[in-house]
C-alpha cells in the first residue's frame, strides 16, 4: 500500500469513526435515509440506479473503522436481506417497489438500518435504560399489533400482528434484545415514511396464505430480526476464517492478527 493509500484510508476511516458516534449517527441516518427516499420518489430507472451509488459510499465509509467482525457481520445482513427482498418482494410479491424492481440502494439501506439499531442501543439515554427501552418498545410493538387488528388503520393487519408476537418473543429472551429494540425503532420509522411517499406498497392479503396484512404490517420488522440475527451468528465465523486465511498468506502463528485498538468496532 502506498503512501498515498494509506492517506486515503485513514481519512475514510476517520470520517467513519465520526460518522459513527451514536449521537451523530442515528439523526443523521434519519435525515439521510429520508432526504434519499424522498429524491428517488421522483427518479426514472437510470436516475434510481446513478442515486443507488450514495449510499454504498456511506455504507463503506462507516464500515471502514470496524473490526473485521463487525464488518462482516454487516456484509451477512445485506447479504441475507438481499436474499430475504429477492423472495419477499420479487418471487413472494408481499410487497411492491415504485418501479416494480428491487432498488440497488435496497441492500446497502438495510445495512445501514442494522448499523443504525445498534447505534440507538448505544445513545447514553438508551444504554442507562435499557431494560426500560426495551419495555417501552414492547409496549408500541404490541400497541400497534393490537390496533391493526382492529382495521381502524384501513387495513385488518393479521399478519402483522403475528410478527409483532415473534419480535416480542426475541425481546423478551434475547441478549441484544436493546438492538433489537432499536432496529424496531428505525423500521418502524421508514416503513410508515416509505409507504407514504409511495417508495413500496405491502399488499392487502399474504399471497398463497389468504392472511390480511396492513400497509405497512405491525410486525414487519421480525423480517429484519431474521437477517440481524444471520448477521450476528454468522458474522464471527466468517470473520475468524477470513483471519485465519490472511494468517495463513502471511505467514502468521493463526490467532496472532489483531485489530487496531484504536479503532473501536460497532459492539
Amino acid at each position: 500500500m502506498t503512501a498515498t493509500d494509506r492517506l486515503t484510508t485513514g481519512s475514510v476511516a476517520g470520517l467513519g469513526r465520526s460518522l459513527s458516534r451514536p449521537a451523530v449517527f442515528v439523526p443523521a441516518f434519519f435525515v439521510f435515509t429520508m432526504v434519499g427516499l424522498w429524491v428517488d420518489s421522483f427518479t426514472n430507472l437510470p436516475a434510481q440506479v446513478l442515486l443507488s451509488v450514495v449510499p454504498w459510499v456511506v455504507l463503506v465509509i462507516v464500515t471502514v473503522p470496524l473490526s473485521l467482525e463487525d464488518r462482516t457481520r454487516v456484509a451477512v445482513v445485506v447479504v441475507a436481506a438481499t436474499m430475504g427482498e429477492i423472495v419477499g418482494s420479487i418471487i413472494w410479491g408481499l410487497y411492491i417497489y415504485r418501479l416494480d424492481n428491487l432498488p440497488l440502494f435496497v441492500p446497502a439501506g438495510h445495512g445501514l438500518v442494522y448499523i443504525a439499531g445498534w447505534r440507538i442501543s448505544q445513545l447514553d439515554l438508551v444504554a442507562r435504560h435499557r431494560a426500560w427501552f426495551v419495555r417501552a418498545m414492547i409496549g408500541l410493538i404490541a400497541l400497534w399489533g393490537l390496533v391493526g387488528l382492529t382495521g381502524i388503520l384501513g387495513r385488518y393487519d393479521v399478519a402483522g400482528a403475528f410478527g409483532c408476537v415473534v419480535v416480542i418473543a426475541f425481546l423478551l429472551v434475547s441478549r441484544d434484545a436493546a438492538v433489537i429494540a432499536g432496529v424496531f425503532v428505525v423500521v418502524a420509522v421508514l416503513e410508515i415514511y416509505g409507504v407514504w411517499i409511495g417508495t413500496w406498497s405491502w399488499v392487502p392479503v399474504v399471497p398463497g396464505l389468504g392472511v390480511p396484512m396492513g400497509n405497512p404490517p405491525s410486525g414487519a420488522v421480525s423480517g429484519y430480526v431474521g437477517f440481524d440475527l444471520t448477521g450476528v451468528l454468522l458474522g464471527p465465523l466468517i470473520a475468524r476464517w477470513l483471519e485465519r486465511r490472511a494468517d495463513r498468506r502471511a505467514g502468521r502463528q493463526p490467532g496472532s492478527h489483531h485489530e487496531d485498538p484504536e479503532i473501536p468496532g460497532i459492539r
